[in-house]
């Protein structure tokens, strides 16, 4: 294991998004949207927020996924990009992750980089370099948001900078095992394209039967960790959380590469 090869495939990685013209039309695309989001919800998340309306749904589901506590954060813009965050960034990054090695096993680049580098320096130097990617982009989002609400109230930043750092780690750390089942589908299927097919069959169809194989047979229950983001509600309310949440991605993610490095050693590039 050489972790300056490690080093060189992630910085490929970033390489390929911000020093290419698909790259950068991906990177437009992504800030498009968030420019909408951010124009829009986040932009208006203090009357929002105060409104009847969101007391109203917050007390009908604070019991399931503890929003109450979002209600008091003066930050309005953060709490708002958090709950956006949360529950649209693992999704975002299936598409983004969805191209790591499967491109270049179709057409032999892999065959050739495994002359130079162990498989498993390929494997967690392009999964680094999908995290840092990621990191990049949670960061800027994270900093709009920030100065969108401090240009409305500077006062704020000695609270909200603090709970910004807080929003890119839990973000980014919730992302990790999304990354990690990508690179695992590049090794299972023939293209990027269809990498995300697999992915969304596994969240609808796989993730339906374990969760009725839980609720039906409690003893299996345990077999709902094995689906990323399972932990997300419990991370929704920010206070409280248990040091389960935490661990679980992690876990999950170091599952996943696992299995990812025991299938791409067997497999013939």
């Amino acid at each position: 294991m050489n972790f300056q090869r490690t080093w060189l495939f992630g910085q490929f990685e970033l390489t390929r998004l911000f020093a290419t013209k698909r790259g950068w039309l991906a990177i437009a695309a992504f800030f498009l949207v968030w420019l909408m989001v951010l124009r829009y919800p986040i932009y208006n998340a203090v009357p929002f927020i105060s409104s009847y309306e969101f007391s109203d749904i917050v007390g009908q589901v604070a019991g399931t996924v503890g929003l109450s506590a979002l209600i008091s954060w003066p930050e309005a813009e953060l709490a708002m990009f958090w709950l956006i965050g949360l529950f649209t960034f693992p999704m975002f990054t299936v598409f983004v992750t969805a191209d790591q090695t499967v491109e270049d096993r179709n057409r032999g680049t892999l065959r050739f980089l495994t002359m130079r580098s162990t498989r498993l320096e390929i494997l967690l130097g392009r999964f680094a370099g999908q995290v840092m990617i990621l990191a990049s982009l949670i960061a800027l989002v994270t900093v709009a948001t920030l100065a969108m609400m401090l240009y409305r109230d500077a006062s704020l930043i000695a609270s909200a900078l603090p709970k910004s750092i807080a929003i890119w780690g839990k973000l980014l750390l919730t992302c990790l095992p999304f990354i990690a089942l990508m690179s695992l589908l590049n090794l299972v299927t023939n293209s990027a394209r269809m990498s995300i097919v697999f992915s969304i069959l596994f969240f609808t169809i796989v993730a339906s039967v374990i969760s009725y194989l839980g609720a039906q047979y409690p003893m299996l229950d345990w077999l709902n960790y094995l689906i990323p983001g399972h932990q997300v509600t419990e991370l929704t309310g920010w206070r409280n959380t248990p040091v389960f949440a935490y661990l679980l991605p992690a876990c999950q993610t170091l599952v996943l590469l696992g299995t990812g490095h025991i299938l791409l050693k067997g497999r013939d590039l």
